[in-house]
C-alpha cells in the first residue's frame, strides 16, 4: 500500500484552521504556563485544536442531507463533539448544572453579614447594559446585543445559557470571551481599579472580621432568595433555582454527600465537557468572522465597564455611610468568583498591609453571580 498524502488531513488544511490551532495553543499556554484558569483554558484550548483538524469529523453536522465539517445550529449532529455539544449546551443541561455545583461551593456568609454588598454586585451589572447598548449602536440585533452584554458579568455558564436561548450562532464567541476574560481578571482589573481610585481610597481600612452568621440564617437565605428572585424575574428560575439548591445542600447539614458530589466530582466532569464543547464550536468557519471578532472586542469593554461600575458605586455609597468602604471591593461585583476577590485582596495588601479585604470582597463577588443570572432572566423576559 502506497502512502497517499491526499488521503490525510494535511490535504485539507486551511489558513483558517491554522489560525484557530494557534489560538488554541495560546490558550493552552495561558492555562499551563501562566496558570490562568487552567481548568477551563486547557480543555477549551485543546478542544479548539482537535476540532479544527481537517477530516477529523468531530463536529460534523448534517443539514438537509448536506454534510458540514463544523457545527451548524439546527442541523443533525453526527460527530462526537457535535453530539456532546447538542446534548450538553444546546439542551442547557451543562450551564444549569454548573450553577448547582457553584451553589454547593459558595458561602453566603459574607453577604448575610454585610447585606449592603449586594448593591455592589448590582452596580457591576452596569457593564452588562453598557455593552448591550454599545452592541446595538454597532449594528447587532437586540438578541445578539443581549448575549454580548452579558459577557460583562464575566459569568461563563450564564453567557452560554442566554446565548443558546437568544442567538445560538454566537455561542462560541460569547462563551470563549466570557471565560477568557474570567481567566485574565488578574491582568485586566488592576489597571482599571487604579484608574478609578486614588491612592488614599485604596488604602481605606476595613475590619476583616464580619459578624458570625448563624446556621439558621444560612439555611433560610437560599430558600428565601430563590423565592424572591424567581417571583421578580421568573425567567431566572433555572439558574437561580439550581444555584440556591446547591447552597442549601451545603448548608443544611444533612446532605453532605450530595454537596460534596455537586461541588467536586460533578463539577469536574461538567468543566471538562463544557471546555471541550466551547473549544470544539470554535471552528474557523464559526469564529473567524467579523461579527465574532467584534463580539470579543466588545466583551473586554463590557468587563472593564462592569469593574468601573462597581468601584464608582462603592465611592457613591461612601458619601452616605459612616464606616467607609474601600471602593476596590466594588470591582469584585463581577461574577468571576473568587478571582476578582483575590485581586482586590492582593491590591489591598499592597496599598495597606493592615488590610485584609478577601471576605469583604466575597460579598460583592457572590452578589455578582446572582446579579448576572438575574440580568439574564430580565433579557429573556423582555425578548422571548
Amino acid at each position: 500500500m502506497i502512502f497517499d498524502i491526499l488521503e490525510t488531513g494535511f490535504a485539507g488544511i486551511t489558513w483558517g484552521a491554522v489560525m484557530m490551532i494557534v489560538i488554541g495553543a495560546v490558550l493552552l499556554y495561558l492555562g499551563i504556563a501562566k496558570k490562568m484558569e487552567p481548568l477551563l483554558l486547557v480543555p477549551i484550548g485543546f478542544g479548539i485544536i482537535i476540532s479544527n483538524m481537517p477530516l477529523a469529523g468531530l463536529m460534523d453536522t448534517v443539514v438537509d442531507g448536506e454534510l458540514f465539517h463544523y457545527y451548524v445550529t439546527g442541523g443533525e449532529p453526527v460527530g462526537f463533539f457535535a453530539r456532546l455539544f447538542s446534548a450538553g449546551l444546546e439542551s442547557e443541561l451543562i450551564p444549569i448544572f454548573i450553577f448547582l455545583g457553584l451553589g454547593a461551593m459558595t458561602d453566603f456568609g459574607p453577604i448575610i453579614a454585610n447585606p449592603k454588598t449586594l448593591l455592589l454586585g448590582a452596580g457591576a451589572q452596569f457593564g452588562v447594559y453598557f455593552a448591550f447598548f454599545l452592541a446595538l449602536v454597532l449594528g447587532f440585533n437586540i438578541y445578539e446585543a443581549a448575549c454580548i452584554g452579558i459577557i460583562g458579568g464575566a459569568d461563563g455558564p450564564t453567557t452560554i445559557f442566554l446565548t443558546n436561548r437568544l442567538a445560538p450562532t454566537f455561542i462560541g464567541a460569547t462563551a470563549v470571551a466570557a471565560y477568557t476574560y474570567m481567566a485574565l481578571v488578574p491582568i485586566i482589573q488592576p489597571p482599571i481599579i487604579k484608574l478609578c481610585t486614588t491612592k488614599k481610597e485604596r488604602q481605606i481600612y476595613m475590619k476583616p472580621q464580619l459578624r458570625e452568621v448563624a446556621r439558621k440564617e444560612k439555611i433560610i437565605f437560599p430558600v428565601l432568595a430563590a423565592i424572591i428572585i424567581i417571583l421578580l424575574v421568573p425567567d431566572s428560575a433555572p439558574l437561580i433555582g439550581m444555584f440556591m439548591l446547591g447552597n442549601l445542600l451545603r448548608e443544611s447539614g444533612v446532605t453532605d454527600r450530595l454537596a460534596d458530589t455537586a461541588s467536586n466530582a460533578m463539577m469536574n466532569i461538567l468543566t471538562i465537557c463544557l471546555g471541550l464543547c466551547v473549544g470544539a464550536f470554535m471552528s474557523a468557519e464559526n469564529f473567524l468572522r467579523v461579527d465574532s471578532l467584534l463580539v470579543f472586542c466588545i466583551g473586554i469593554i463590557a468587563f472593564a465597564a462592569a469593574t468601573a461600575g462597581g468601584v464608582f458605586l462603592a465611592k457613591l455609597m461612601n458619601l452616605f455611610v459612616k464606616e467607609k468602604i474601600n471602593p476596590m471591593i466594588g470591582a469584585a461585583g463581577v461574577s468571576a468568583v473568587p478571582m476578582s476577590a483575590r485581586v482586590v485582596q492582593k491590591m489591598g495588601q499592597e496599598e495597606n498591609p493592615k488590610n485584609f479585604l478577601l471576605m469583604q470582597a466575597m460579598g460583592p463577588n457572590i452578589a455578582g453571580v446572582i446579579g448576572t443570572a438575574t440580568a439574564a432572566g430580565i433579557f429573556l423576559g423582555m425578548l422571548q
